[in-house]
């Protein structure tokens, strides 16, 4: 018997249900792979996103090219921003002594160097960001007083909402590094997404008469916000910070009055012309109209956070996300903090420096005080439409 060799027909083969899987298989398998090359670009990024939110204090958050995309991503790799443990606003130079009755009453005018001052951030150490798709951009809000206000405790608020990225360290771009040109300036800025906002704050803007002019050159769009304060108790708060750093400069009541006697108080020291709100506002009123300034009540800030801090979210024309259950608090150091946020297990308060003591002052001195004040704030109230309640 003869036997012919049978060679099956490709079709046969192909019939194979153990060759049909493997041929599944394999076209799975290089549709895998075309996925993977096709999202290499992107996947790989993410890993350096999420690192980077965890080692740099300002490094901001990857720049997509979608819009819509691209808000989504930043919410889900948004982390809360760690609290600055430095002085809260503004440091003043020391006072200048002298001898017998001529010494200065001026916390401004001195040539001392004050170890105290917040020194403008290099922007080698603002901008640790690795490689990636961001953009950094000049501020399109900035936060410009005042001293002893709270603004600190707004920006670190500010902060907690993804949407908003800022600088911790006070940049004094626009006082005391103007020369250093633009780009200097934003180098200093961490990088934003697309739809996020640029925010620096730096208090003694306000008070600084050529402020206005050069922020209304970088951008007449900029936004600017206020927090002002009881002008007596935020010249009181501002002599506490400088006696606790400079414990020899004389008594509140001495800077307070030219002469005790006839009462006339000294409005070339810092501490008391800072509070004089409607003077400065005129000036920036010359380049900015009104509707480009918040002005948020350092009071309310205390009282009802989460509602000044509403406002400010509509203003910055953001959505209100951070509310009540954001906050508690603190009743040792007088002042809400923030309760602790995703991936910390701690609560998020100002550093040791806030909450000072005030020293007594002779109630004659602040009833003297008050009255100085009352016609400025009155101005100050006609010219913002808003009555603080400090009279």
């Amino acid at each position: 018997m003869e036997y012919s060799p049978v060679c099956p027909s490709p079709s046969a083969a192909w019939s194979s249900p153990v060759k049909k899987k493997l041929v599944l298989l394999s076209i799975m398998f290089l549709l895998w792979v075309y996925m993977l090359y096709s999202c290499v670009g992107y996947c790989a990024t993410v890993p350096s996103l999420v690192a980077e939110t965890y080692r740099g204090r300002e490094a901001g958050r990857r720049t997509g090219e979608g819009g819509r995309a691209d808000g989504l991503v930043s919410r889900l790799l948004a982390k809360p921003q760690p609290w600055e443990d430095v002085e809260s606003d503004y440091e003043e130079p020391s006072v200048r002594t002298g001898t017998g009755t001529g010494a200065s009453r001026d916390l401004l005018l001195t040539n001392e160097p004050d170890a105290d001052w917040e020194r403008a951030p290099e922007p080698s150490a603002m901008s640790s960001f690795s490689n990636g798709s961001g953009s950094k951009k000049l501020p399109q809000a900035i936060i410009i007083g005042v001293k002893k206000g709270g603004t600190r405790a707004l920006l670190e608020f500010l902060r907690v909402h993804p949407d908003i990225r800022a600088v911790g360290a006070e940049p004094h771009f626009f006082d005391r590094n103007y020369d250093n040109g633009l780009d200097w300036y934003r180098e200093l800025m961490p990088k934003t997404l697309e739809g996020q906002i640029t925010m620096e704050k730096t208090p003694s803007y306000f008070v600084t008469r050529e402020a206005p002019a050069r922020i209304s050159a970088m951008s007449r769009d900029t936004k600017v916000i206020v927090v002002v304060r009881d002008p007596v108790t935020r010249a009181i708060s501002d002599y506490t910070q400088t006696l606790s750093k400079k414990p020899d400069i004389p008594s509140f009541e001495s800077l307070t009055f030219k002469n005790r006697t006839t009462g006339l108080i000294d409005t070339s020291w810092s501490a008391i012309q800072i509070g004089i709100y409607a003077k400065h506002l005129d000036n920036w009123l010359q380049y900015f109209p009104m509707e480009q300034i918040l002005f948020v009540s350092g009071e309310r800030l205390i009282s009802d956070p989460a509602g000044e801090l509403g406002r400010v979210q509509d203003f910055l024309g953001l959505k209100r996300i951070i509310t009540d259950k954001h906050f508690y608090f603190n009743q040792t150091k007088g002042f809400p903090c923030l309760k602790k946020a995703e991936g910390s297990s701690k609560p998020h308060c100002l550093g040791k420096t806030k909450g000072r003591t005030h020293p007594n002052i002779d109630p004659e001195v602040v009833q003297r005080l008050r009255d100085f004040y009352r016609p400025f704030n009155m101005k100050f109230y006609q010219m913002t439409g808003h009555n603080f309640g400090w009279d």
